[in-house]
């Protein structure tokens, strides 16, 4: 009867194909009781003595038999269910729970936890970036890769749940940690000239969406926010706007979600055009809870208002923006015509003025140089 191998033990010998090869027992298995035998490859004796020696202290302690019971599908759901919602915002976790869903699990999730490799997440995450958007109707136009940025949450999601897979003993080391990833480019911002902005609310207009960019001009709102106002939100007698919640889309529903920061619960002015614009709005909405309700009487998609956007311009003959660079647009003109940056970024729901200053330096810089040179002019006489 052969001797059962104790954990940490190892030998080496010398394979058919030359090379030298390090074995090691790291545990046993929990329904058979037959031992746990890992390897490690080198093409000399004493390079694998290193490799062995290394290999049997990482794995000191690693609970391999526990280990064993879980694939990377079923981690991810533990430690998505009982670490990520307990430490992140509600909109934050359901967005991951779409990118596990979605992504991870179809692709890595049948993997053994112990088994997953760089090389696995490398591989992933390149096919990612070549076809990994999830099909849809909304999404038929769109580039078939996800964004550098996405592919890089999805990381962050793989790695914070391998994190804790190593605290727990479960494996040696993270293999999340070796990757390379995609740099995320920062997408340059774009906002509509004063002198195109009557173009294009006029095809607006045209269009019968009017009042839902005219009011996304005129507070600087985040699309999901514009989505998320319901009549309840808004008081047209005092003229004030109050921004509660957010629309979204997690597993292809379009659902009602908290926002992401305390500061973006705001109360906002409106102009006296915008109430006009509003309580034409509420007019033709009829009964409908939502400011801008969808054909079926629940909130708009995300992305239906954004092809509806593009369609606009296009039949304007306006250059092609993001719909976020119409809150740019907003924020831009506001600083262009002497709001204080302070006042700004509270309309923006920003965490703080000086976020909204580095966003907009490129227009405060602007301003400063036209204040000098009104200065200069104003004191020219006196020199």
């Amino acid at each position: 009867m052969p001797k059962r191998r104790a954990n940490g033990e190892g030998n080496i010998r010398k394979r058919k194909d030359g090379r030298w090869e390090g074995r090691y027992t790291v545990g046993h298995d929990p329904e058979t009781g037959k031992a746990i035998i890992k390897n490690v490859l080198g093409k000399t004796q004493t390079e694998v003595k290193e490799k062995l020696k290394k290999a049997i202290e990482e794995n000191v302690g690693i609970d391999y038999g526990r280990a064993k019971t879980y694939t990377v599908g079923n981690w991810l759901e533990v430690w998505y269910e009982n670490y990520a919602k307990i430490k992140m915002r509600p909109s934050t976790y359901l967005t991951y729970h779409g990118y596990i869903e979605n992504h991870i699990k179809p692709q890595l999730g049948k993997i053994p936890l112990n088994d997953l490799t760089t090389l696995h997440l490398q591989q992933f995450y390149k096919k990612l970036l070549a076809e990994g958007r999830v099909e849809r109707i909304e999404a038929q136009k769109q580039p078939k890769g996800l964004s550098a940025k996405t592919v890089r949450n999805i990381h962050q999601i793989i790695s914070s749940a391998l994190k804790l897979a190593v605290e727990q003993r479960l494996i040696a080391h993270n293999p999340a940690d070796g990757c390379a990833l995609p740099k995320a480019e920062r997408k340059e911002m774009q906002t509509l000239p004063v002198e195109q902005l009557t173009s294009f609310l006029r095809e607006a207009k045209d269009s019968g969406v009017f009042a839902l960019y005219y009011i996304d001009l005129t507070t600087g709102l985040r699309r999901g926010e514009l989505l998320g106002l319901k009549w309840l939100d808004i008081d047209l007698e005092k003229g004030d706007l109050r921004v509660q919640r957010q629309i979204g889309r997690i597993d292809g529903k379009i659902i009602e979600m908290p926002l992401k920061t305390k500061n973006a619960y705001r109360t906002l002015p409106l102009s006296t055009d915008a109430i006009d614009v509003l309580m034409q709005q509420r007019r033709k909405t009829g009964n409908s809870e939502w400011v801008f309700p969808s054909p079926t009487g629940g909130p708009m998609s995300p992305d239906s208002v954004l092809h509806m956007l593009h369609r606009v311009l296009k039949r304007a003959g306006l250059p092609k923006v993001r719909f976020h660079d119409l809150r740019h647009t907003f924020a831009t003109l506001a600083l262009q015509n002497g709001v204080d940056i302070k006042t700004v970024s509270g309309m923006l729901g920003h965490f703080s003025a000086g976020f909204t200053l580095d966003t907009y330096a490129h227009v405060t810089t602007s301003a400063k140089r036209e204040a000098a040179k009104t200065m200069g002019n104003i004191l020219s006489g006196a020199v």
